[in-house]
């Protein structure tokens, strides 16, 4: 079983599937933008959609390394890049969301509006760290900053999805309604939690 998993991991096919896969949710916001499925309040549905994908995205690319590590399945690795570019572009298209449809892309009222409301911030900030991140993702970024320093850079990923989750959180408040931040929360706890015990098995 692990011996097929691992070869069907290794295909071809494999990065072509999950490039599609992580372009399908863009897709079905597309579609039903265009076939009026939003909702009565779409600029909102689709800016908290596009929110939505950009924190299952930095989930699932901090669950790479516990997953391989876990499971002994190496050929994960190969996906965490393509993950964690994608996570970046949804999260540029939930700021472009926010800046042209609920702010007409004013740049004064944007940045009084983070400057404003600690969401906003929070939502900004951790946008801004991912940015280095997306930036420094290819083999010549990678030999440019040497493996130490780049491992080190791309730690700030647990920091963005910290910031993310505050966000989240705070964007929830408003309506008493911390079912699904708890949900995200309890992940993050997860992988910070292996993170620790990892780094605390290594002091040993």
């Amino acid at each position: 079983m692990k011996r097929a998993l691992s070869a069907a991991l290794l295909s071809r096919a494999a990065k072509p599937v999950l490039f599609l896969l992580c372009l399908a949710p863009l897709a079905w916001l597309v579609y039903a933008a265009v076939s009026n499925r939003l909702g009565a309040n779409p600029a909102e549905a689709l800016i908290r959609d596009l929110g939505d994908w950009t924190l299952r995205g930095l989930w699932l690319t901090l669950t790479i390394t516990p997953l391989r590590e876990v499971t002994g399945l190496a050929a994960v690795a190969r996906f965490r890049r393509m993950l964690g570019v994608f996570t970046f572009f949804y999260a540029s298209l939930h700021m472009l969301a926010y800046g042209w449809l609920d702010m007409g892309l004013a740049l004064d009222d944007i940045a009084n509006d983070i400057a404003k409301r600690t969401f906003i911030l929070m939502g900004f900030t951790a946008w801004a760290l991912m940015l280095p991140l997306a930036a420094t993702s290819f083999n010549k970024a990678i030999k440019a900053l040497g493996a130490k320093r780049w491992q080190a850079l791309h730690k700030a990923a647990y920091a963005a999805a910290v910031i993310a989750l505050l966000h989240f959180i705070w964007m929830r408040a408003g309506k008493q309604d911390f079912a699904e931040p708890a949900v995200y929360g309890a992940l993050l706890a997860l992988l910070l939690g292996w993170r620790v015990a990892k780094a605390l098995r290594r002091s040993r």
